[in-house]
């Protein structure tokens, strides 16, 4: 359920600079991701979980100065590509059930990977 994600981020010192790009890196470093070059071209990537790389894009957007504003932007497009990774594993079940109280345990252990303890407790919450 952890999974990490790559964003891809083309030519990213020429659109924000080197400067703004080595701070976004450390920034990145601080939550827990990785902002990084692809191989020797001049395509960077980001790679973390989704909840720590929108705690990252959070950061940025409360940066005074308008350099990040491209980093930004591809990071909220590409958040929402991925809004399924963003909500924790017992929120999903939970919605899920409340959407279609017929879904069997097996039905949602095998739609979201999660154990059949986990299941169980997001059926009793769902029916309280």
């Amino acid at each position: 359920m952890n999974e990490d994600i790559t964003i891809a981020l083309p030519s990213l010192i020429h659109r924000i600079g080197g400067s703004a790009a080595k701070q976004a890196k450390d920034m990145a470093t601080q939550y827990g991701c990785e902002l990084k070059r692809v191989r020797r071209s001049r395509n960077w990537q980001l790679v973390g979980d989704a909840i720590n790389i929108q705690s990252f894009a959070a950061q940025l957007s409360g940066q005074t100065n308008n350099e990040f504003a491209y980093l930004i932007k591809k990071l909220n497009i590409a958040l929402l590509e991925h809004s399924d990774k963003l909500e924790p594993l017992a929120v999903k079940l939970v919605r899920l059930l409340t959407e279609r109280p017929s879904t069997t345990l097996a039905e949602l252990i095998q739609s979201t990977g999660c154990t059949e303890a986990e299941a169980r407790v997001a059926r009793f919450e769902a029916d309280s």
